[in-house]
C-alpha cells in the first residue's frame, strides 16, 4: 500500500470539506451516515475550519485520512471520545468512556484494498493509547440494511452488543452498535 494513514492538520479543512461531501455522494450515504450531501454543503467555511481543527490534536476527537502520494485523500475514519454519564447524538446516555467510531469512509477505486484496515488500525492503536481514563472499548453503529459494512467490522473483530436504535429522522430504520474490546496487550502497554 502506497498510502501514508495519519492525524489530520489543524488548517486542512479544504480537504476535510472534499472528502465529507464525495462521500456523501456515495451510493451507500443514505445507511452509512447520518448527514445529509445538501446539509454538508450548507456547512460554513468556519464549521470546517472547527471541525478539522478539533480532530487534528487534544483526546476528544482525532479523524484519521488516507493519503496517496499523489496528495489526494481516498479514505478516513474518526474516532469520538464519548465521557461516562454524557449522551451521545441518538439521545442515548454513555455509561463508561469509550471510543466511538464515525465517518467511515474509503473512496470507491480503493476498497478492497487493505486501506480500510489500514485507517482502523491507526484509529484503533489512537483509541487503545489514550489514558487517564483509557478506554476499555470502542464501539460504532452500523445501519441494518448496511451488510457490506457490517460484514467488515465483524471480520476487523467488532462483535454486536446488541443495542438497537431508532435512525435518527427515520423511525422504521435501525442503527446496530457493534462493539470492540480493549486487546489485552493494549491494556498492558497502557499501564506500563
Amino acid at each position: 500500500m502506497r498510502h501514508v494513514i495519519r492525524a489530520v492538520r489543524g488548517d486542512e479543512w479544504t480537504k476535510v470539506k472534499e472528502l465529507r461531501i464525495a462521500a456523501l455522494h456515495d451510493p451507500a450515504a443514505p445507511v452509512a451516515f447520518l448527514e445529509t450531501v445538501e446539509q454538508a454543503e450548507a456547512q460554513p467555511d468556519e464549521f470546517w475550519q472547527g471541525r478539522t481543527e478539533g480532530a487534528s490534536r487534544g483526546r476528544a476527537v482525532r479523524q484519521f485520512v488516507a493519503e496517496a502520494p499523489d496528495g489526494t485523500w481516498d479514505g478516513s475514519v474518526t474516532v469520538i471520545v464519548e465521557a461516562g454519564g454524557s449522551t451521545d447524538f441518538f439521545d442515548q446516555g454513555v455509561e463508561r468512556t469509550q471510543g466511538h467510531v464515525v465517518g467511515v469512509f474509503v473512496r470507491a477505486g480503493q476498497r478492497g484494498t487493505g486501506l480500510t484496515e489500514a485507517l482502523f488500525a491507526d484509529a484503533l492503536e489512537w483509541a487503545w493509547g489514550l489514558e487517564e481514563p483509557a478506554l476499555e472499548r470502542v464501539r460504532l453503529f452500523v445501519h441494518e440494511g448496511n451488510p457490506r459494512a457490517a460484514a467488515f467490522y465483524r471480520r476487523y473483530g467488532f462483535r454486536p452488543s446488541g443495542v438497537v436504535v431508532p435512525k435518527p429522522g427515520s423511525a422504521d430504520a435501525k442503527e446496530l452498535e457493534y462493539v470492540l474490546q480493549r486487546p489485552a496487550a493494549a491494556t498492558v502497554t497502557a499501564t506500563v
